[in-house]
């Protein structure tokens, strides 16, 4: 830490370092530049994301089926499996297929899949809503979202003209 200088001097100083000098936060009062090798640190940041990108893992989607006629037993195990599918962060799609005549009683698996949702609510959100195509009810649920706001810490005011400087 350079502490608070005039631009003109810390341009200097990273001339005289052979190094260059970096704008990191220009919103601050007062701005705060590094005096670093620009070059090394484009290369450092390329292959951070490359790693990045491999360690990715896609969110998969895994299905549970049921029926109207489905137990509540059955269906305590199947919501088991639900949370141990969210738990891992995978997305899942809820499906509940019509045969027969069950395709006359659709409100009763519609009650169904609500019932099976109210018993989540707390431990998933719902990505798609309950919709029905063909003689499958279904609904895509995935792990609960984290919304938390972050609070912005206000800055102190220094010199006109200087800026913060750090050495790495």
């Amino acid at each position: 830490m350079l502490g608070v200088m005039i631009t003109r001097d810390a341009q200097r100083l990273a001339e005289r370092s052979g190094l260059d000098l970096v704008e990191i936060t220009p919103d601050a009062k007062p701005p705060v530049c590094k005096i670093m090798d620009y070059g090394k640190f484009k290369y450092e940041t390329s292959i951070k994301e490359k790693q990045a990108r491999k360690a990715q893992k896609g969110a998969q989607v895994k299905e549970i089926k049921f029926h109207p006629g489905t137990d509540i037993g059955d269906i305590n195990h199947k919501l088991k499996q639900v949370r141990e599918f969210l738990a891992v962060g995978n997305k899942v799609k809820l499906s509940l297929q019509f045969r027969g005549r069950e395709n006359a009683h659709r409100d009763v698996g519609e009650d169904k899949i609500a019932e099976v949702l109210a018993m989540l609510k707390d431990e998933c959100s719902i990505e798609r809503a309950p919709s029905t195509d063909g003689r499958i009810h279904s609904c895509l649920i995935g792990p609960p979202r984290k919304n938390a706001p972050r609070a912005q810490q206000s800055r102190g005011q220094s010199p006109a003209g200087g800026i913060r400087i750090t050495v790495t």
